[in-house]
Order: C-alpha cells, then sequence, then structure tokens
C-alpha cells in the first residue's frame, strides 16, 4: 500500500506521513473474535508506576489472532483484510470449509478471495503453513514457531521475514531479519510469504498528540532534571549529564547486556549484528 501525505495547512500536516488504507475492510471486526482490554497505566496491582510514560490512548478491542494454524489440510477462505490496532501488521479474516472464521497475521500480496491451507500436503505459496522440514530452503517466512505446537513466535511484525537457510539434521537454519542465524526443530511450523505492511517503518507522527492517541505519554529529558531526580541532572546551565548515559536507577544505557541466559542458546549460531 502507498504512503499518504497532507497538504501543509498545519505545522503537523506539513511532516505527518501515514500508510494509506484505503484498501482494507472499513466496518467493524468479527465481534466473536475479539475481546475488551484492561488498560493499566502502566501500574501494578499496588498502584505503583512499573512501565514509564504509559496512559491514556484510544480505547479499542483486543483482535483474537490464530498463531497456532492447527486445522491441518482444511482450505481456507480470505474473507476480507483488516487494520488491527494491537499491532503493526495487517490482519486477515478467513473461513475455513466448515465455516469456522479466524484471524491470521496477513502476508504480503494476500487478497481477498484467496485459497490458502496448513499441513503436510499444502503447496508452497504465500499464506500456506508448514512444517519447517517441508519447506525448500531460500524461502521467506514468518509466524514461525520456536517449540514445536507452541504457537508462532518470530517474524510476526510488519515486513518482517526470515529465511530457511538449510538443514542441520533436526534442525532447519534461520538467519532472521536482525541479523542472527539460529537453528529451530524442523518440526515446528511457519508460514510462507513476508509479513504484510512493510511501509510501516516510514511512517511520520507529525505532531505530539499522536503518540497521545497511541498511549504514550511525554518522557522527560534526564538533563532536564534535578540531581535527586535523575544521575544526568543539575549543572549550571545547559549539560549533556557529566557521565555516561544511564538509566535513573543508574543502569547504563550503553553496551551493557541485559539478556538472561536461555537453554536455546545453544542453538544460536551468529549473533544479531551490533548497533552502531
Amino acid at each position: 500500500m502507498a504512503l499518504k501525505t497532507f497538504k501543509p495547512y498545519t505545522k503537523s500536516t506539513r511532516g505527518t506521513v501515514v500508510v494509506d488504507k484505503g484498501a482494507l475492510w472499513k466496518g467493524s471486526p468479527y465481534k466473536p473474535l475479539t475481546r475488551g482490554q484492561s488498560f493499566t497505566g502502566g501500574r501494578n496491582n499496588y498502584g505503583r508506576i512499573t512501565s514509564r510514560h504509559i496512559g491514556g490512548g484510544a480505547k479499542h478491542k483486543f483482535r483474537i489472532i490464530d498463531f497456532f494454524r492447527k486445522k491441518k489440510n482444511v482450505s481456507a477462505t480470505v474473507d476480507r483484510i483488516e487494520y488491527d490496532p494491537n499491532r503493526t501488521a495487517y490482519i486477515a479474516l478467513i473461513t475455513y470449509e466448515d465455516k469456522e472464521k479466524t484471524y491470521i497475521i496477513c502476508p504480503q500480496g494476500l487478497k481477498q478471495g484467496d485459497k490458502i491451507e496448513s499441513g503436510k500436503n499444502a503447496e508452497i505459496k504465500i499464506g500456506n503453513s508448514l512444517e519447517l522440514k517441508d519447506i525448500p530452503p531460500g524461502t521467506s517466512i514468518h509466524n514461525v514457531e520456536l517449540i514445536p505446537g507452541n504457537g508462532g513466535k518470530l517474524a510476526r511484525s510488519a515486513g518482517s521475514s526470515i529465511t530457511l537457510s538449510g538443514y542441520d539434521g533436526d534442525y532447519a537454519i534461520l538467519k532472521l531479519s536482525s541479523g542472527e542465524t539460529r537453528k529451530v526443530n524442523s518440526a515446528c511450523t511457519a508460514t510462507i510469504g513476508v509479513v504484510s505492511n512493510p511501509d510501516q517503518k516510514n511512517i511520520k507522527i507529525g505532531k505530539a498528540g499522536r503518540n497521545r492517541w497511541r498511549g504514550k505519554r511525554p518522557q522527560t529529558r534526564g538533563v532536564a532534571m534535578n540531581p535527586v531526580d535523575h544521575p544526568h541532572g543539575g549543572g549550571e546551565g545547559k549539560t549533556s549529564g557529566g557521565r555516561s548515559p544511564v538509566s535513573p536507577w543508574g543502569q547504563s544505557a550503553k553496551g551493557l547486556k541485559t539478556r538472561r541466559p536461555k537453554r536455546s542458546d545453544k542453538l544460536i549460531i551468529t549473533r544479531r549484528k551490533k548497533r552502531k
């Protein structure tokens, strides 16, 4: 889908760039596959803020997405492509031959009326879900499981995909968009194609109010605070903090590894690329 710009009637419309959603479904979501959401404002059960800069935002329903695709060898038809306020990717409402409806992450190129399927005998085409061992190397995939039967975890956001590089025994070798190369059990399932809405990365918010609509509250810089409130605070006139960048609690914001060791670390062949 194309990007949409606006005439500069105001300062905000001059810089605003959004994705044109003209081709998407314009009605309400399929009600049986929605549920309400509770918004915490970043507070825990004691009422204390545990996640900062969260609050407000537009009220919306949560769409229940099928990340499992467990209905095997049953053809489904794409009813419509919808916008989902809870994620960057678009979602597709599909109807199986037995009239059951589900939402799935919509891959790029999937259209209304297309037929898709999951299972061992499914064709290698966009939207079909198969086990990794049944997918040829070099294929772009998304919604990839890490544990068989546990539902898709990898490559679910807009424009993301994973390249299936090859096989090593009972494992498939995957090249992630982060640059990481890792092994995943070849019995895990994945969906063919690249996730929809690749232009998401080109959006320009345009004004602070749009972030408030999304539930993001303003963030105050540490250097604008007093020393009692932040390690970067204080100083005569404008300063850059006078020390290496840290969080309000003194944890380094540059290069400190915070990822805990996991049992699956042994399956990582190459770590992701470091930020410059």
